[in-house]
């Protein structure tokens, strides 16, 4: 049979999602959590490979099993094998030819910004900070002319594999609460580093350094060494992961954030 999940995961403490030989990634630890229980070795496949120190609040992962479980046991007894910084929140079978990421039509990630002199204590592993005031008109702006069907190598990783820059931008929006600054983007898909790329180029506009239609201009140049720094990754989450409703699986929440604000 095989089996959806739905996950959240603190990734400040892992080397990402991917496994690794030193099994540092958020993989590694769920794969060992679901062998307990299903008694045999287990591969699961995720919708989205996170960055080190990337959290999420709506990853959809897959896996194939022989053993016959009730849902519950994927959840409640995966749960009890994880570390406490990672959690199953949802079990269902699905079809055989489903896929974690090849059946998904969108991924929505958003960002937590603590804008304030000094750094947040609390958030620190939880939210990005940036020092000087930035003006949230000027960043919404600069955000707007993300949204369409774009070439991306501007907002590319050097390293990033995947066949084409070219990527549609359904939400780019920017949202304040207090001395927060939530950032929000949905997408077909994303490149390797591209919200934190988009995020670095938005603080940029919002300091005041260039005018809103920098982020225009970026586009255009389709070139990376011309664009800012890539932003931090501690306040990068995964918020959720689209699928048609014939797979059955729970609505994607592409808002999670409200809960740490």
């Amino acid at each position: 049979m095989k089996v959806a999940l739905g996950l959240s995961y603190d990734g400040a403490q892992f080397c990402g999602w991917q496994s690794q030989p030193s099994s540092c990634g958020v993989q590694d630890a769920l794969e060992t959590a679901i062998a307990a229980i299903a008694q045999h070795s287990i591969r699961v496949h995720a919708a989205g490979r996170t960055d080190t120190g990337v959290h999420a609040l709506g990853q959809v992962v897959h896996f194939e099993t022989d053993a016959e479980r009730p849902l519950s046991a994927w959840v409640r007894g995966v749960n009890a094998n994880l570390p406490e910084t990672v959690r199953v929140e949802w079990a269902h079978l699905v079809a055989e030819d489903f896929h974690a990421r090849f059946s998904a039509f969108s991924r929505s990630y958003q960002y937590l910004l603590y804008n304030a002199p000094v750094a947040s204590a609390l958030m620190a592993n939880k939210a990005g900070w940036f020092h000087l005031p930035l003006d949230f008109a000027a960043m919404q702006e600069g955000a707007n002319y993300l949204v369409g069907e774009h070439d991306f190598s501007a907002f590319r990783a050097a390293e990033c594999q995947a066949k084409s820059p070219i990527r549609n931008l359904t939400r780019a929006e920017v949202q304040v609460s207090g001395r927060y600054f939530v950032f929000s983007f949905s997408a077909n898909a994303f490149l390797q580093h591209q919200v934190r790329n988009m995020i670095g180029a938005l603080i940029y506009v919002g300091k005041g350094a260039y005018p809103p239609d920098y982020i225009k201009e970026l586009l255009q140049k389709r070139d990376r060494t011309l664009s800012p720094p890539t932003f931090s990754p501690s306040g990068l989450y995964l918020t959720g992961v689209g699928y048609d409703e014939k797979w059955g699986l729970p609505a994607a929440s592409v808002d999670a954030l409200h809960v740490l604000v």
